[in-house]
């Protein structure tokens, strides 16, 4: 299994056969630089979407439609890409469980907002999810943008994930501490990457404070486009 950041929130997950682009945000994306767009989305079987916003979903139309893929994520926001763009896609909700050619993702909650951008303003559709990732012996938590809930037990009592991928850059999500005490409190990871952070001065720059509060736990800082085996 091969995790590879894409600066932000985005990722590419090569598990079990499969290549999941993770809310592939490419253009304007000021840790990637074009000329790594290629790679970064070569071989890509999947679009795996946790919510619409710019820095998730700015170029997942047209990703689509050039990669031939389908989009992966919560009913009612594939509902509208389905029916204003035509894109394929694989609708389900919260507890809701698909199987990706044996890969199981598995949708759960998240605490933060959802909207598309219109020329009237910000269009809601459909909610915010994190998903839980099985595959290769492994179960990944992707947390989405989200704070810290108390929704985080029963996701670990439920599928006890050994690998996380918190947001913790703060402003607009957990920061580090928040994640840090999440990750305490409610999982026992093995393996944590944050994300959602460095790529504007208004986020956190640094992962230290989340190394530093679980000695227990091998916290990977990640670098972009440097795939991570896990």
């Amino acid at each position: 299994m091969k995790l590879t950041w894409l600066g932000h929130a985005s990722f590419r997950l090569e598990i079990g056969g499969l290549v999941l682009l993770i809310d592939p945000w490419l253009t304007g994306n000021p840790m990637l630089e074009p000329d790594q767009h290629p790679a970064a989305t070569e071989g890509a079987t999947h679009i795996l979407l946790t919510h619409a916003h710019f820095d998730h979903a700015g170029d997942l139309p047209r990703l689509a439609k050039e990669l031939g893929v389908p989009v992966v994520g919560q009913f009612d926001l594939m509902a509208y890409w389905e029916e204003h763009e035509g894109l394929e896609t694989v609708g389900f909700n919260k507890g809701g469980t698909v199987d990706l050619d044996g890969v199981k993702v598995t949708m759960v909650n998240a605490v933060h907002s959802n909207s598309i951008g219109s020329d009237t303003g910000p269009h809601v559709v459909g909610t915010e999810c994190g998903y839980m990732i099985a595959g290769e012996g492994h179960t990944i938590y992707l947390s989405g943008d989200t704070d810290v809930m108390a929704d985080m037990k029963i996701f670990n009592d439920l599928h006890a994930p050994d690998i996380g991928i918190l947001c913790a850059g703060g402003h607009f999500t957990m920061d580090m501490r928040r994640a840090a005490y999440a990750a305490k409190t409610f999982f026992e990871f093995k393996t944590l990457i944050p994300c959602h952070y460095k790529t504007f001065p208004i986020l956190e720059q640094s992962a230290q404070e989340l190394i530093d509060a679980l000695p227990g736990v091998d916290v990977i800082e990640p670098e972009v486009m440097r795939a991570i085996e896990l």
